[in-house]
């Protein structure tokens, strides 16, 4: 069994995530968004939008600036000479996928789809003619929101309870065929969902691809296994949220097959897999703000064994016990994660707040300081922001807001 050092892990898995690979030279096209979605395989939809909406930041952090317009059209619109590449399903949470991987997750829609409905028992029991009607509506006015599908449907459901958020009836009817894949996102107004019915938003060999569960979960490893280059089954196992048994059947199978090569990593206590087509970059360069969301960090306990840098997100810790802050980036400098900011877009004054900043031990601060300075100038910029403001927390607060301001 191969042994590497935990330096050779990490460039293999910055790698994997497209971290070595070359900057755009010019405007960032869809050629380059579809290089940048081969390496990491989907993008996590979250509605925080404290910064930027989380499936916008890991291209930024891959490409630099682009134009936003470029995922909105690969995941909300179709064209003859620009056909849809990206389709919304569950995945790693709520997930654009690209359109080609929506059979591999047909198993998850039967399986979501009945947990759903029994969740929804009562709402079926009290309502048995819901889903039919929703189904009817959007086939007859989609793309359409659970809102305007409520008003076309009487107006008079009744609110949901408890762990339904207070949603209405038509909305728990809309989530349940979208689990089931009968509705998908036809396309989004703001960050509202207008549901569609699947054969008006995916060409018609995908809908037809129909692969067998066991076949299907081998190929969602195997996408894990390309975009983390070496992790361990549990790592493999998180990026599409599958079960400890279908993740170790389809490592063990992927293992006899030579896709996936059993390596031991020098500090990690679990057995780990790297791809075999992956390639170990000899170093990693440039620098980086991660998003909560990106999935090189997705799975905490990876990111420490990676980069020994614990990470935890704060958005539900009570203001006064938050370390770091709200909504806090990491920053990667040179293939390590050297510092970490708290960031806010206050759109309405024109400019990216940095309420905290600060600096990883060891680290140099002038240096940090200096490349966080111009990535942070990069990002206002990028998100049509005029400037950068630094608060006064965290250990580079002082310097970094004395580099902003050159």
């Amino acid at each position: 069994m191969q042994t590497m050092s935990r330096d050779t892990a990490r460039r293999l898995a910055l790698g994997a995530q497209g971290f070595a690979d070359p900057p755009p030279r010019g405007e960032v096209t869809r050629r380059h968004l579809q290089r940048a979605l081969s390496r990491t395989k989907l993008l996590q939809l979250d509605s925080v939008n404290v910064a930027v909406r989380a499936h916008y930041m890991p291209l930024f952090s891959r490409l630099g600036a682009y134009s936003a317009d470029l995922v909105d059209a690969a995941a909300w619109s179709h064209r003859a000479r620009q056909p849809r590449l990206l389709v919304e399903y569950w995945a790693h949470e709520a997930s654009l996928i690209p359109v080609e991987d929506w059979p591999l997750l047909r198993w998850r829609m039967r399986e979501y789809g009945g947990a759903w409905r029994r969740r929804s028992r009562e709402l079926l029991e009290r309502s048995p003619q819901l889903i039919d009607d929703v189904l009817t509506a959007v086939k007859e006015l989609g793309p359409i929101g659970a809102g305007s599908l409520e008003r076309e449907l009487g107006g008079d459901q009744r609110r949901g309870r408890g762990t339904w958020w207070n949603r209405s009836d038509t909305k728990r009817a809309c989530e349940l065929l979208f689990a089931m894949g009968e509705l998908t996102t036809g396309t989004r107004r703001g960050f509202e969902r207008l549901y569609e019915l699947p054969e008006r938003v995916l060409p018609a060999h995908v809908l037809a691809d129909e692969p067998d569960d066991d076949e299907a979960i081998r190929g969602l490893v195997e996408r894990s296994a390309h975009a983390l280059g070496v992790a361990t089954e549990p790592d493999l196992r998180d990026y599409y949220r599958l079960s400890p048994a279908q993740s170790q059947q389809a490592v063990a199978e992927l293992v006899e097959d030579g896709v996936l090569e059993p390596v031991t990593v020098h500090g990690w206590r679990q057995s780990a897999y790297r791809h075999t087509a992956a390639r170990i970059p000899r170093k990693i360069t440039g620098r980086a703000l991660l998003c909560p969301f990106d999935p090189l960090i997705w799975e905490r306990s990876r990111a420490e064994r990676l980069f020994d840098f614990r990470y935890r997100i704060e958005i539900y810790v009570p203001e006064a016990k938050r370390q770091y802050g709200y909504y806090v980036f990491p920053f990667l400098l040179g293939g390590e994660l050297v510092a970490r900011v708290d960031l806010k877009a206050d759109r309405a004054a024109g400019v990216l707040r940095v309420p905290g900043a600060f600096l990883e031990p060891g680290r140099d601060a002038g240096e940090v300081t200096l490349e966080l300075s111009a990535a942070l100038r990069d990002m206002a910029s990028w998100l049509g922001l005029d400037d950068v403001v630094v608060g006064d927390r965290g250990d580079l607060a002082v310097p970094l807001t004395s580099a902003v301001r050159r």
